[in-house]
């Protein structure tokens, strides 16, 4: 199976069914009897409730309930916890304030659930939650992480978090770092903001759950990125029974970014309602509802630091952040504002000491947690910019300095000032490849000749380190029935990324069957014994080295039945070309062949597994091309370059289709969105895609991708995770760019995103000069 296997650009197996119509979405689930479910949400950022009457409601026409937070706590159900919290700098634990699914006594942020209600139909239940009753009594809100740790800000947490401080996290040496910044020649600094995002995926979150009291178990279909984790979470710590209680089931799904992975009030509040009403319930969020509930992303302010000697090499970073995480710790928070994200500080450079510290701050908005790249596209931007503001600050160009301070290939593995150990790269050679591509050397041309048609043009480099597919490990099962076809089960979940189609290829590789035998399984707690879900790009670099194992499992087993199908010694039988042969002969014989010789249903069924010693380190360059026009500061990405390293390419085109969205959401941060919050309200002003602007195809320019293949030292197939990289390395080769067709107004730097607003007045306050011939 040559021309399905490992390295071929085969075409998606998804995409027949998901673009005729055939896709199965939560939403298009129907159980019988099924009810469905609104919340009543609060229009306030932060308010006492003085009352909550659902009387009304509960009588209005098709009605079946409505549930409260007192509901809730009477049963003695668990409420949503954070699962990766982190340690204060003098050892102390952070601030875990409980987060209600359901408020009781005060509202933290605009669309905080208070109440759900459950009717026959939407309708009724949109029409009963208008006659919910509560009482608010407003409270001062705030916004901004620096206003909120400020004198006087209001108090979110007064026990919990004095101060509205979560925590306080650092990381490096700082008296190595302070040695080195005095006895530096030259320190470049530059404070950065990295805007909040809402993830916005085409398809919004949704869940739909049934209760059968006679066996007391819980059935539960939910748009997520990994079933497992939800289960335990309902288990362990809401409704305190065995994980058994619990099957969890996640169909197509269309976008998650790192929004669905983790568990969110709504859904406790939808399984409990299924119990308590006998009902399947059903809840799908509108877009309108998803703005002010889906969890965000990003909300950092940092300043940096680069100190460096007299030759451009660089001695030594630090950062300090503030990192917004909203009213209440989502699930992941705590550790994408730290751990997440800030060892990737190093970039690719060599440094002698990297320092960071982290205060999480509390404020009167939406929680924030993982958005794809999950703290390494802060951390790239940091460091990215600061190259650059360093390059043109010492008056050298953006790509030597960053070749004067590559660690070379020579120095693979190389132990960063982070304490992570970079298996494999070459860094310069993206780099090089990716100019050469851009046409670098011309630019100068390209700019004159955009300035006469009233246009600045600038090119912008960044480079990119990250750190993925590590943690925990993964495992597959690989099944052959006794007509030759091959069943895959296994516990990460396909977001659109195009699981189906790399995990067959293994399978095809290793066993020979043509991918029309080979069916993939995801999303079943019951089905699938355990699973790590889908995020940090770890499904293929992980779940394919356990599809793999698994599969060369089952070859070997078949490998010996084949020598007795073949009347041959099991050392003279060898697989090849799809099938196994004995070798030096002719004489071969195919799985399916194999397989049907056997007395059982299943002939063959075996289970691998893969735990990463270490992550893998993807890494590459970008180089950005921005008209900026001079009369109404709207800029135009004209062209775009990526050269990456993603080690050993399971399928191009799938990793091309990766490298293509993650750039267009780096796009998108970098120059349109913006979740905006009013500084005296607390209320989302960026509420819609009317405000909050998206990427459109005519803001997206035509993509010049390549990858150089240096395998991955610490996986098993050579494999380095490829599902992220576009959105870390865009969002400072934009900027850089930006900067560039600016630079000779003496513009150092540009906030993101680089609306035509912000970049008019910048022109305009540097006294912009008129185009000639204009």
């Amino acid at each position: 199976m040559a021309q399905f296997g490992v390295g071929q650009s085969v075409r998606r197996s998804e995409d027949p069914r998901l673009i005729t119509g055939r896709g199965r979405y939560t939403d298009d689930i129907a159980m019988a009897g099924q009810a469905h479910a609104v919340f009543v949400r609060s229009p306030f950022a932060h308010a006492r409730i003085a009352a909550l009457d659902v009387a009304d409601a509960r009588q209005a026409p098709g009605v079946i309930g409505a549930v409260t937070g007192a509901d809730l706590d009477a049963d003695g159900l668990g409420t949503v916890r954070c699962q990766a919290p982190v340690r204060n700098h003098d050892g102390s634990p952070q601030s875990l304030p409980r987060r209600p699914t359901l408020a009781r006594t005060q509202v933290r942020h605009v669309g905080e659930a208070v109440a759900l209600v459950v009717a026959e139909t939407p309708d009724q239940a949109r029409d009963a939650a208008e006659l919910v009753q509560v009482d608010y009594a407003e409270l001062d809100a705030v916004v901004d992480p620096a206003a909120a740790i400020g004198d006087g800000a209001p108090a979110i947490w007064p026990q919990e978090a004095p101060g509205n401080l979560a925590f306080d996290w650092r990381m490096g040496d700082a008296a190595v770092a302070e040695s080195l910044f005095e006895t530096a020649d030259r320190v470049v600094s530059l404070d950065l903001i990295n805007n909040r995002l809402i993830a916005s995926p085409m398809e919004g979150r949704a869940c739909l759950a049934d209760y059968d009291a006679a066996a007391e178990r819980f059935t539960v279909y939910v748009s997520s990125q990994g079933v497992h984790d939800l289960r335990d979470q309902l288990a362990d710590d809401i409704f305190h029974l065995p994980a058994d209680r619990f099957h969890v089931m996640t169909t197509d799904v269309g976008g998650g970014f790192g929004m669905k992975i983790f568990m969110y009030p709504e859904y406790v509040a939808v399984v409990y309602a299924a119990r308590k009403f006998g009902r399947p319930v059903k809840w799908i969020a509108d877009r309108s509802e998803s703005f002010i509930s889906d969890d965000h992303g990003r909300d950092n302010v940092s300043k940096a630091e680069l100190a460096m000697a007299a030759d451009g090499t660089f001695l030594a970073l630090r950062v300090d952040t503030l990192a917004n995480m909203g009213a209440y710790l989502s699930g992941y928070g705590p550790f994408v504002a730290t751990r997440g994200g800030n060892p990737m500080l190093n970039g690719l450079y060599r440094l002698q000491s990297v320092t960071a510290r982290v205060r999480g701050v509390y404020t009167n908005t939406q929680p924030v947690d993982a958005y794809r790249g999950a703290g390494r596209p802060e951390a790239a931007f940091i460091v990215e910019r600061l190259v650059d503001v360093a390059a043109r600050d010492t008056g050298r160009s953006p790509s030597e300095l960053r070749r004067l301070n590559f660690i070379p290939p020579a120095a693979m593995p190389y132990r960063t000032a982070t304490g992570l150990t970079y298996d494999s790269g070459d860094f310069a050679r993206n780099l090089d490849d990716a100019l050469r591509l851009a046409g670098w050397q011309d630019a100068p041309a390209r700019k004159a000749a955009a300035l006469s048609k009233g246009r600045r043009l600038g090119v912008g480099l960044a480079t990119y380190v990250e750190a993925c597919a590590g943690g925990s490990g993964e495992s597959a099962v690989v099944s052959v029935n006794r007509d030759g076809r091959v069943t895959i089960l296994i516990g990460t979940q396909s977001n659109g990324q195009g699981h189906e189609t790399a995990y067959k290829q293994i399978v095809s590789e290793y066993l020979g069957v043509p991918p029309d035998a080979i069916s993939v399984v995801q999303g079943d707690s019951e089905r699938i014994a355990r699973g790590g879900g889908t995020d940090g790009s770890r499904s293929i670099p992980t779940g394919a080295a356990a599809v793999g194992d698994a599969a060369l499992k089952v070859q070997q087993k078949a490998r010996l039945q084949a020598a007795e199908l073949l009347e041959a010694a099991a050392a003279d039988v060898e697989f090849r070309d799809g099938g196994f042969a004995v070798v030096g002969t002719d004489r071969t014989v195919t799985l399916a062949d194999v397989a049907s010789s056997s007395p059982d249903a299943m002939a063959f069924g075996e289970t691998g597994h893969y735990k990463p010693p270490s992550p893998t380190y993807p890494n590459g360059a970008h180089v950005c091309e921005v008209e900026v026009d001079v009369d109404t500061g709207v800029v135009s990405v004209v062209r775009y370059t990526v050269v990456d390293d993603f080690g050993t390419v399971l399928n191009p085109s799938l990793v091309e289709g990766q490298v293509h969205g993650g750039v267009a959401q780096g796009i998108g941060q970098a120059l349109y969105e913006h979740a905006v919050f009013d500084s005296d309200t607390g209320q989302l002003l960026s509420g819609s895609f009317m405000d909050y602007a998206l990427p459109h195809a005519d803001h997206l320019p035509y993509l010049t991708f390549r990858y150089n293949e240096v395998p991955c030292a610490t996986n098993p197939l050579g494999i380095k995770g490829a599902g992220e990289a576009g959105a870390i390395g865009a969002p400072p080769a934009v900027i850089n760019a930006v900067v560039d067709a600016l630079s000779d107004l003496g513009v150092r730097h540009v906030d993101m995103p680089a609306s035509s607003e912000q970049v008019w007045r910048l022109m305009q306050e540097a006294g912009s000069p008129p185009v000639a011939g204009r």
